[in-house]
């Protein structure tokens, strides 16, 4: 099928993708240490299975409903990294459980206690990992008190305590940084360092789980570490680009997108709004100080400066305002962030030599 794409919509180069799949695949073999991506990127099972032909161990994701979507098209290693605490979600975990491997992460004795009652009254054991905040303060015990809440897991039979993880992203002292292997070296070591410490005490930790994708590379490197949990990197995007992690030629994922209307010299409207960029990325904010919301391939010094539901209001530079740049033109935009693009469309659209095939995003819009 070569069926072109309306616009807005994402359209994904195969090769590019195939080409960042490998990358990732050598790094984790070379350094020794499993690959688990998140899927949060993709958000479809026929590239999670890609990721896993090329050797990763399994995938991550962070809904319940993600991973039934993945089990039900082939998956059969899946870890959940996010607290579950409601009974319907544990619920069906616990029924996932029974179909493939599952793990779950965790992070308080309350969260511990629902899933270890639910085991038992499911009469099964659940594995989990416990999540440590090592910075990024969001969820994850605190790091000091991490060996007290391992004890705690450790002691209810029908969970079984297999490792530790932790999101932290491009961060050094507790702050947003471009030196990416002082970042990751330090996630490294403190999850290593903590990894010894629990099982001087007695817990079974055997995965020790760190790794974004701008610093997976070094984080993996650290002698402790066993698995690394990327995910952009599938497709890549600006801010990875910024961070110096890919070059915009190894961005994957770009939208397609039309120029609706050209009211000045200096100004052009195109059909992609805040509906189909992600916003979560916000231009001129520390340390990457992008320039408005995406990379326009065609126009390097025009700007997607604004987003309304709809619209897009591109400033156009000196080059741009000079070029022959009309009603009906079609542009491709790198998004800031192509992970939160994504989940904002229901379909993709892959470019397999020259030509375009529609691919169903399976795992977006799932809200659990």
């Amino acid at each position: 099928m070569n069926q072109l794409p309306s616009t807005p919509g994402v359209v994904i180069d195969s090769a590019v993708m195939e080409r960042n799949i490998a990358a990732m695949a050598e790094v984790a073999r070379k350094a020794g240490v499993q690959l688990r991506p998140h899927a949060k990127t993709h958000k479809m099972p026929w590239i999670a299975l890609r990721q896993i032909e090329a050797g990763a161990a399994g995938i991550t994701v962070a809904k319940v409903s993600e991973a039934e979507v993945m089990a039900a098209h082939g998956v059969k290693d899946i870890f959940i990294a996010y607290p579950l605490v409601t009974p319907d979600k544990i619920e069906r975990a616990l029924k996932l459980s029974a179909q493939i491997r599952l793990i779950v992460g965790v992070d308080s004795r309350e969260g511990a206690l629902r899933l270890a009652q639910a085991a038992a009254a499911a009469r099964t054991r659940l594995e989990v990992r416990l999540e440590i905040d090592t910075g990024l303060r969001r969820t994850g015990v605190l790091y000091e008190k991490a060996l007290e809440l391992g004890r705690f897991i450790n002691s209810l039979a029908m969970l079984r305590l297999t490792g530790i993880y932790t999101f932290r992203g491009a961060l050094m002292g507790g702050k947003p940084t471009l030196d990416l292997q002082a970042a990751g070296e330090e996630e490294g070591r403190l999850m290593a360092e903590l990894a010894g410490q629990m099982r001087g005490i007695g817990l079974p930790i055997d995965a020790v789980s760190v790794g974004s994708t701008p610093t997976a590379a070094f984080a993996a490197a650290v002698p402790g570490v066993t698995e690394v949990r990327p995910g952009t990197y599938v497709f890549q995007d600006r801010m990875q680009a910024r961070l110096g992690v890919c070059g915009l030629e190894d961005c994957a994922g770009r939208v397609r997108v039309t120029v609706i209307s050209r009211p000045s010299v200096d100004l052009a409207v195109i059909d992609g709004g805040s509906k189909t960029f992600a916003t979560d990325v916000q231009p001129n904010t520390d340390p990457l100080q992008l320039r408005g919301f995406g990379h326009i391939a065609e126009l390097p010094d025009a700007v997607l400066e604004r987003l309304s539901e709809e619209h897009g209001m591109l400033r156009l530079g000196p080059e741009a305002q000079h070029s022959p740049l009309a009603v009906g033109d079609i542009l491709h935009i790198i998004p800031n962030h192509i992970c939160s693009t994504v989940n904002l469309h229901n379909q993709v659209y892959m470019l397999r030599d020259g030509k375009y095939e529609p691919e169903t995003v399976l795992g977006r819009g799932k809200l659990e």
